[in-house]
């Protein structure tokens, strides 16, 4: 089965005065995949650029670059994309954990540029100083023996069910350490505990963002602009691959979830990020994010 969705994101800086110069990075486009197909994506930005730049990263995710070199109280920067979404096959590589662990001091060729750069610490993500925490929660998941996708599983639904979704709790530097002792946190704050318990016992996990499909509760009106960017991340197992799961929802297979980006951890894949240049001035911050599905029949003409 085949979703087509339409994602906006809309990002809006106000500053309580007039800017010299600014200069914004945007990380907000959706990505192809081997399930998902970008029908197409716009980006725009206001004030319009003085100047404006578009590469891919390490990882290859599109990275666009904006300048705005003349006065300016506000910034903003929109997304506008269309995105066809593949269901999820079923993982089902049983390779004992240990035995993926092994092979990674082994892997080489571009199999070791994939998967290598995510197995040790990262900015969010400390083993050194989370690592006795992060490995307990790790082997509570993955008993000896056990098949790599079965363990993942296991440890996506042991935050599920053993950690609680908190959005007043945390912000993005607060430490892994934080949410273990609390047991409570966002999207963000899971995606980099799976990814901490995965590396802690010598297993490659990355970070992926994007977005979700949400619905509203029974009976109550879909609110346009209501969703959020949403985080999860990936194991890599000989015989699958990059698996996505959903330590928050609970999800493996994911689905229902457009990605926009992945990288070692948040850090690398911060939706919009920047300098602006003037006088000191509050600034207000305003996110609006909405998916819907869209029917292709209407589309196509079928």
């Amino acid at each position: 089965m085949t979703r087509r969705y339409r994602v906006v994101h809309r990002t809006e800086y106000r500053y309580g005065a007039s800017m010299t110069d600014g200069y914004s990075v945007a990380m907000v486009t959706p990505r192809s995949t081997l399930r998902q197909r970008v029908v197409s994506a716009e980006v725009t930005a206001l004030p319009e650029p003085d100047e404006q730049d578009e590469r891919n990263d390490q990882w290859g995710n599109r990275v666009l670059q904006f300048g705005v070199h003349r006065a300016h109280d506000s910034s903003v920067i929109e997304s506008i994309a269309i995105v066809d979404l593949d269901d999820a096959p079923a993982p089902s590589d049983d390779t004992p954990w240990e035995d993926v662990a092994a092979m990674m001091s082994t892997i080489d060729g571009d199999a070791a540029l994939d998967v290598r750069p995510f197995l040790a610490s990262s900015s969010f993500i400390d083993l050194a100083a989370n690592g006795d925490a992060l490995s307990e929660l790790a082997r509570s998941s993955f008993a000896s023996g056990l098949g790599v996708i079965d363990g993942a599983r296991r440890l996506c639904e042991a935050i599920n069910e053993g950690f609680d979704f908190d959005p007043t709790f945390s912000e993005i530097s607060t430490p892994i350490a934080d949410v273990v002792l609390h047991r409570r946190g966002v999207c963000q704050d899971f995606a980099h505990l799976a990814i901490g318990a995965l590396r802690s016992i010598g297993l490659a996990a990355r970070y992926v963002s994007g977005y979700i499909e949400t619905e509203p509760p029974p009976g109550a009106e879909r609110l346009v602009g209501a969703d959020a960017s949403h985080a999860w991340c990936s194991i890599w197992t000989p015989l699958d691959g990059w698996v996505d799961f959903d330590p928050t929802n609970g999800h493996l297979p994911v689905d229902r979830h457009v990605t926009v980006a992945w990288g070692r951890d948040y850090a690398d894949v911060v939706p919009v990020r920047g300098v602006v240049i003037g006088p000191a001035a509050d600034q207000q911050l305003t996110v609006s994010v909405d998916v819907a599905a869209v029917d292709v029949s209407t589309i196509d003409g079928r």
